[in-house]
């Protein structure tokens, strides 16, 4: 059998639409990044906002929408695509052309999403939603990319389903039911971009919040989950910590995760028990999320050394720290007594951001580090200096940006709710706004060093392709070693 195996031809996996996917990511990094500073300027610096086009309520959901959807989204469909394609030793179903498809389907409806809210069309709900028609189109697409990666699943020749998989089916199932059933709209015409929301009031309310806190939880999290279970080991050459709390890492997070919305709404007309239910579960949250970070740092075990070389796996890992810092913080801040200091203050921001910056932004970096050597066959990066003065200047970006808004929220927070002796408030809302004032201008510090950081990634990688190609791949696809060695676990273990 052994022999059959070694004689049969190599597997040719379509890899051309996995690079396109990481140099559209790359991009959108930048975009995203850009974009984000200037709007921490114009939040610090009110007169930088210009005529409609390009004030702070029309950059914003650009900055989000290119952060989350087009360098997150297509990192996770690049690397996706790379990873079902290796753990199943089958090459991407529905051929060339499908693939193609998603990608450039993808890359139009995030050309359109940002054109549409720089001219000022938009949903006006809490994500900034596009026009319907831009969401029906993504809803094609993203069927389209269904089918490709559980076509690719079906037709494998492993019988193993290697977890990284799983985390990546339950984002790509997740969240097309979340964007269909929170962008349900009657359009006025089909020859208009008005259309109408079939939620109202509370309702709405809380199929928003369904949607805000599960976009977080499954696109934010299951995904780059997926990526953390697969590039983590492959970069250390070892083995998954425990495949079993993997396995239990999963289902749990995925049963929690979709109830955890309500604890948005504290204090509101929601319902108490609903609120009171997203609370509980969010702290439940806890355990899963803690076991996944736990895993994840715990697989370097016997290979902590390659910290010191690899600055791609350094920042896979300190990923993985800021995923558990952020899930730690996420559940306190779900608390009633708490949500009423944090809630509407920069401490939520400095929140996402931690994991924006910390827990998504890095885990791709570190993928990327390790993934495009692999695809245009190089033996290694241009320069793993560049990559740690990349790693360490993104890091201080994110220590001043996310310690500036806890000062900063806290600070908020405080001052709205303080009263003098006769039952007055004793802050006016524009005494909070000059307060926080020299801490917006450290936030915009933050921004600048992260996106540095990004610009020399880019050179780096961009030296990387124009180095000279190697013969030999950078390391076996399914490693023949003992199993100590082995990055992707056999069936049963």
């Amino acid at each position: 059998m052994a022999e059959a195996a070694a004689a049969s031809p190599p597997i040719e996996y379509n890899m051309d639409v996995v690079k396109k996917f990481i140099i559209a990511s790359i991009f959108w990094a930048i975009v995203a990044f850009l974009v984000g500073v200037y709007i921490a300027a114009e939040l610090t610096w009110p007169w930088l906002n210009p005529g409609s086009w390009l004030n702070f309520g029309r950059l914003r959901p650009v900055h989000t929408s290119a952060a989350i959807f087009a360098f997150g989204g297509s990192a996770l469909l690049g690397t996706s695509f790379f990873v079902v394609q290796r753990t199943c030793r089958a090459r991407l179903f529905g051929g060339k052309a499908l693939a193609d498809f998603v990608f450039w389907g993808y890359q139009f409806f995030i050309v359109m999403a940002a054109l549409s809210y720089v001219m000022g069309y938009s949903q006006s709900r809490e994500y900034a939603e596009p026009e319907w028609h831009i969401d029906l189109w993504l809803t094609i697409v993203w069927v389209a990319y269904l089918v490709v990666f559980l076509g690719t699943i079906m037709k494998r020749q492993e019988e193993h389903i290697y977890v990284a998989n799983w985390f990546y089916l339950a984002f790509i199932v997740t969240v097309a039911m979340l964007h269909i059933g929170n962008n349900i709209a009657l359009p006025i015409s089909l020859f208009s971009a008005k259309s109408y929301s079939v939620y109202a009031g509370v309702q709405d309310a809380i199929v928003q919040w369904w949607y805000g806190h599960n976009a977080v939880g499954f696109f934010l999290t299951a995904g780059f989950l997926g990526m953390m279970y697969y590039f983590i080991p492959k970069a250390a050459n070892r083995p998954v910590y425990s495949y079993r709390l993997s396995v239990v890492h999963f289902w749990t997070l995925i049963f929690l995760y979709i109830w955890a919305g309500p604890h948005h709404l504290h204090w509101t007309a929601l319902p108490d028990w609903t609120q009171t239910l997203g609370m509980a579960f969010s702290i439940m949250l806890w355990m899963p999320s803690w076991g996944g970070m736990i895993n994840g740092i715990m697989t370097l075990s016997g290979a902590w050394d390659k910290l010191r070389t690899d600055p791609g796996l350094r920042f896979s890992v300190t990923a993985v720290g800021f995923y558990g810092m952020s899930t730690f913080e996420g559940p306190v801040m779900s608390i009633r007594q708490v949500n009423a200091l944090s809630h509407y203050t920069d401490w939520t921001i400095g929140h996402v951001h931690s994991g924006a910056l910390g827990w998504v932004a890095f885990i791709t970096f570190g993928a990327i580090y390790y993934i495009v050597p692999v695809l245009w066959n190089r033996k290694a990066l241009y320069s793993t200096r560049l990559a740690s003065w990349h790693f360490w200047i993104a890091t201080l970006g994110i220590v001043l940006y996310i310690v500036s808004m806890w000062v900063a929220g806290i600070m908020q927070g405080l001052m709205w709710r303080a009263y003098d002796q006769y039952g007055f408030l004793q802050y006016s809302f524009v005494e909070s706004v000059v307060a926080v004032h020299p801490y917006y201008v450290v936030r915009l510090l933050g921004g600048l060093f992260f996106l540095s950081g990004a610009l020399i990634m880019v050179y780096n990688l961009i030296q990387t392709v124009r180095s000279p190609t190697t013969e030999l791949p950078r390391e076996p696809l399914i490693s023949t070693r003992p199993a100590v060695a082995v990055a992707v676990p056999v069936a049963g273990e």
